[in-house]
């Protein structure tokens, strides 16, 4: 497809968010499958919920626009899932491991945002604001994502650090 005005680059891109949108779910299911922390795998599996309403959004602002989703020849997600396998095989931490998890999930929603970001600046190039407004919401659900993951994180480090505490206080009580 040859570009050839600012419509076609907003249609462009909207497909290729919409397609890694799809790609999405599967990585954070099996990030959320790999963790033995409920509160972790509750928020996995609520943003994967979220991900149908996103997913139902963009095909909203597909139809709206007459975009189409177009087919990526390969899955960044894949390849991400793969060295997070590679990576967790090598943590024996569970708290490493917990956070690793987080990190990832943090970084593949970063892009999401990101992506989210220059398709709605295009938008204001090529009129389409009510389309701006539903790709809003996706950025917007996406930002609240990664404000409970750095509530998760944060408690993950807080417990650890208060257990380390209480571990080292009952050492030097035993001494």
């Amino acid at each position: 497809m040859t570009i050839e005005n600012p419509r076609q680059l907003f249609e462009l891109l909207l497909g290729e968010a919409r397609q890694r949108a799809e790609h999405l779910k599967p990585a954070l299911q099996e990030l959320s499958q790999t963790v033995d922390d409920v509160d972790i795998r509750e928020s996995l599996e609520a943003r994967i919920f979220v991900a149908d309403k996103i997913l139902d959004t963009l095909e909203q602002c597909l139809k709206l626009t007459g975009a189409r989703a177009v087919t990526l020849t390969e899955s960044f997600h894949d390849v991400f899932i793969e060295e997070c396998r590679k990576t967790l095989a090598q943590i024996g931490s569970p708290i490493g491991r917990r956070l690793f998890i987080l990190a990832k999930a943090n970084q593949l929603i970063h892009l999401r945002i990101a992506e989210y970001t220059v398709v709605i600046e295009c938008c204001e190039m090529t009129g389409y604001r009510g389309v701006r407004v539903l790709l809003e919401t996706c950025r917007a659900d996406d930002i609240s994502f990664i404000r409970m993951i750095k509530r998760l994180m944060r408690n993950i480090v807080e417990g650890n650090g208060a257990a380390s505490s209480a571990a080292q206080m009952h050492s030097e009580r035993l001494n």
